[in-house]
């Protein structure tokens, strides 16, 4: 019962720590929540919030890239529903990203500006987790490996998903491996290059719509491809009102023309042909 606004505690919740786990210790707290230093000064109040959205994003992107290694892994392996089960995550996690920009629009131009001049060249561009995942979904551009040639680690783990397969290669592969009709040329393609339109790849996802009770697990995936891009691009795109009710027209800090650039960004595409072959059907 709860008497005078206040409520015990249960007689076997654990009170001495002293030789067990915490929760704090457990999450690194300590470590966590020392991250947030504003470089302005004086300090402004409203650095923190800036800082903690593009901390929280990294946790986000970090967890993203986790869940589609995984997935990919398991569709090379021919384990396609375990592999839905991490693309479901993912895009659970973007509805979440996709949401925190409502957070940082709080940040009105006249705030943003008392501080943004502290943060020199440094740039959410400079994102090496957002680039992975980009590479690990097909947007390969090995020239946006030269602004991480200063940090080594990043350098090599970008490197490495370049010359890698993507989500994508793998699940065609594995259609291939079912008896799908897949163009030799897909297979054999340069996957350290972004896949373009393969109209020959059409009439494979066409089949697999039209007799979906026969591939359901196909048809689940191709839906769940078209959702995490989908998803992805309402990201960018509120990515990008953000900027531009931020900053107006302003290049980025990092050297990008702002507004202009991330508008471009919309014009790329993972699976142009999940897309295409709802013309088809």
């Amino acid at each position: 019962m709860v008497h005078g606004n206040s409520r015990p505690l249960e007689k076997d919740v654990v009170r001495d720590l002293r030789r067990e786990l915490s929760y704090g210790q457990y999450l690194r707290l300590d470590r966590l929540l020392d991250a947030q230093h504003p470089v302005s000064e004086p300090e402004h109040h409203d650095e923190l919030l800036f800082i903690i959205q593009h901390q929280t994003v990294e946790l986000w992107l970090k967890l993203i890239l986790h869940e589609l290694r995984t997935a990919r892994e398991h569709l090379a392996r021919d384990e396609l529903k375990p592999a839905l089960k991490q693309l479901a995550r993912v895009k659970h996690v973007q509805h979440t990203l996709t949401e925190q920009w409502s957070v940082l629009a709080t940040l009105t131009p006249a705030e943003y500006v008392e501080f943004r001049g502290f943060l020199g060249r440094s740039s959410g561009f400079q994102s090496y987790q957002y680039r992975a995942i980009e590479l690990i979904l097909g947007n390969k551009n090995a020239e946006m490996l030269e602004v991480f040639a200063h940090d080594e680690f990043a350098h090599e783990l970008l490197n490495g998903l370049l010359k890698e397969p993507s989500v994508y290669d793998e699940f065609v592969r594995l259609l291939h491996r079912r008896g799908h009709d897949v163009p030799a040329a897909f297979l054999q393609r340069d996957v350290s290059l972004p896949h373009t339109f393969t109209p020959e790849l059409v009439p494979l996802f066409r089949g697999i719509y039209e007799t979906a009770a026969e591939n359901w697990d196909a048809y689940e995936a191709c839906e769940e491809l078209v959702d995490l891009e989908e998803n992805f691009q309402f990201w960018r795109f509120r990515h990008l009102k953000t900027v531009e009710r931020t900053i107006g027209l302003k290049h980025g800090t990092g050297g990008s023309s702002g507004v202009s650039f991330l508008r471009r960004a919309l014009e790329l595409t993972f699976f142009p042909e999940l897309y295409a072959v709802r013309t088809e059907i």
